[in-house]
């Protein structure tokens, strides 16, 4: 495996492989069968651009070919970042087929992050585009180029590169490059709000597996349309099923901007979208707008996760647009637990179901690693087919963050239900400390989403000379904002303890959130802080 990476023991590779979880496939032969028994099927849909399977697989081996004579070869490392557009499916490709690496960037980030990715992994390779929403990547990759020795090349997806090469100039002659299904595909990111990001290894085989059970277990085959409207950068949109799992089975993909109602609608009347993934922080935005839009969705299965979801948001998105949600809680890591669509409407809306596969391992543990009583919170910690075993050159983080057994530590809060079912609390940290009661902010944002005039919300801990921390609920409004003690009044109302009532109230336009559209709660206290000062 590569230097770096932590490999998954002998022990477990045999049992992967013998139970059929792992096959001997690589995600280099992704596009092949259905490119050579129906070549005219559309693979990609992106505006006014339709790519078929048989000219993505042409495209992609011209690109692996260009890529081989610019002096790229196995196992050298490509920042890769694109937004939503058919040329990410194509360079994707072409490194699978090479044996490169790509490094999935996010679209939002920026010289800070990007040049910590080429650096951390000797990057020899930027690909990005020119300008995107009025900012200039040319600029940030110049910038960048300056700053880690490695980068040979700078890629641009559009014509007008500047003084970089055009991605449309990367051709050549197909090449065949032996690809071991053991080996590291590319890397992810993982999704913590602050510090740099850490480098998640997927093999060939791990994310083949993902991507055909995510398939088959949301009834996605050669008939779906799948409706990337969240970064396919993301493991969300890439594959859970995703554009690669979409791919896999020969249906299509269609690539979306945003998840904004004015254009994720009319794209799921013109494909007939049967499948899409969604942050729960648009599913209100979505439910508010559809009758606005005529919109049905019907035929539409929402995957919603990333951030906790109240089963009365979840209840009430169903109910405005006839799609099936169901809930997820996904890692860059691997680990995958969710709801299936045929189960009741209380489980899939109420907890995150069971995990992708049956030799998905996990455990809840108190503070000392010890399990805790049925029913009990504690930590999540997973292993399984497609669970990391050590983030990418990251040894001193790896010790504190796997068992000596191999499991990883998630950091959320979770419990088990009666049914095995999972239901997550929160994180670990994510607990506001009001003079030694500790608070979940997320059990008081499911309750405060109930209430008529919350849209969305966000409960933080803001710091006090006298508690050490109190408790801030940070309000989009839906109308008439509301106020704080009409709030606290709701949650009397409800049945929530004194101690988690919050002490303050800010109404505020939106949420600040990360790149793949989590709340940045840090980002938040910040807002909040300097607003008082």
């Amino acid at each position: 495996m590569l230097d770096g990476c932590e490999p998954w023991p002998p022990e477990a590779v045999e049992r992967y492989r013998r139970s059929g979880y792992w096959r001997d496939a690589t995600l280099a032969d992704l596009l092949r069968e259905v490119a050579t028994t129906d070549g005219d099927r559309v693979a990609l849909v992106c505006g006014s651009r339709t790519v078929s399977y048989a000219h993505l697989d042409a495209w992609a081996d011209r690109l692996a070919g260009g890529l081989h004579r610019l002096g790229i070869r196995r196992g050298d490392r490509i920042v890769v970042q694109l937004p939503n557009v058919p040329e990410f499916a194509a360079v994707s490709v072409a490194a699978f087929r090479l044996g490169a690496l790509p490094v999935f960037a996010l679209p939002a980030h920026r010289r800070s992050e990007i040049a910590y990715l080429c650096a951390h992994t000797d990057a020899v390779a930027y690909l990005t585009s020119g300008t995107v929403a009025g900012f200039d990547h040319r600029r940030l990759a110049a910038e960048v180029r300056k700053e880690v020795p490695s980068l040979r090349h700078i890629l641009i997806a559009d014509d007008d590169a500047g003084e970089f090469t055009p991605l449309s100039a990367v051709d050549g002659p197909p090449v065949r490059v032996d690809v071991d299904p053991a080996e590291v595909a590319f890397f992810l990111l993982s999704g913590g709000t602050t510090g740099t990001p850490k480098l998640i290894p997927r093999t060939h085989r791990d994310y083949d597996f993902q991507i055909r059970a995510t398939a088959a277990e949301m009834g996605f085959d050669a008939d779906g349309v799948y409706l990337a409207a969240l970064p396919v950068s993301h493991n969300a949109a890439l594959g859970c099923p995703g554009l690669l799992g979409a791919l896999r089975v020969g249906g299509r993909a269609v690539l979306a901007s945003s998840p904004s109602p004015d254009e994720v609608f009319p794209l799921v009347a013109r494909e007939q979208v049967t499948l899409t993934t969604l942050m729960p922080a648009y599913l209100p935005l979505w439910s508010d707008l559809a009758g606005v839009f005529g919109a049905d969705l019907s035929a539409v299965t929402i995957e919603v996760g990333g951030a906790p979801l109240a089963p009365a948001v979840a209840q009430r998105a169903e109910a405005a647009l006839g799609c099936t949600i169901t809930r997820w809680f996904g890692m860059a890591e691997g680990l995958l637990v969710f709801t299936r669509r045929e189960d009741p409407l209380e489980v899939r809306t109420s907890t995150e179901g069971l995990p992708l596969s049956a030799a998905d391992e996990i455990l809840v543990v108190d503070d000392e690693d010890r399990p805790v009583s049925p029913g009990a919170s504690g930590e999540l910690l997973a292993r399984g087919p497609t669970v990391l075993r050590g983030y990418y050159r990251a040894a001193d983080y790896n010790a504190r963050a796997f068992t000596a057994d191999g499991y990883l530590r998630t950091g959320d809060r979770v419990r088990l239900d009666a049914d095995g079912r999972l239901v997550v609390l929160g994180r670990i940290k994510d607990v506001v400390n009001r003079g030694g009661e500790k608070v979940p902010p997320e059990e008081v944002e499911e309750h405060l989403l109930t209430h008529d005039q919350v849209r969305e919300v966000a409960v933080i801990g803001i710091a006090d000379a006298v508690l050490g921390e109190k408790t801030c609920a940070a309000v989009v409004a839906a109308g008439e904002p509301p106020t704080l003690a009409a709030l606290r009044d709701w949650l009397t109302g409800r049945g929530v303890a004194d101690y988690k009532l919050p002490d303050r109230l800010v109404v505020v336009g939106g949420l600040p959130r990360t790149g793949v559209g989590k709340i940045d709660k840090a980002a938040l206290v910040a807002m909040v802080t300097e607003a008082r000062a």
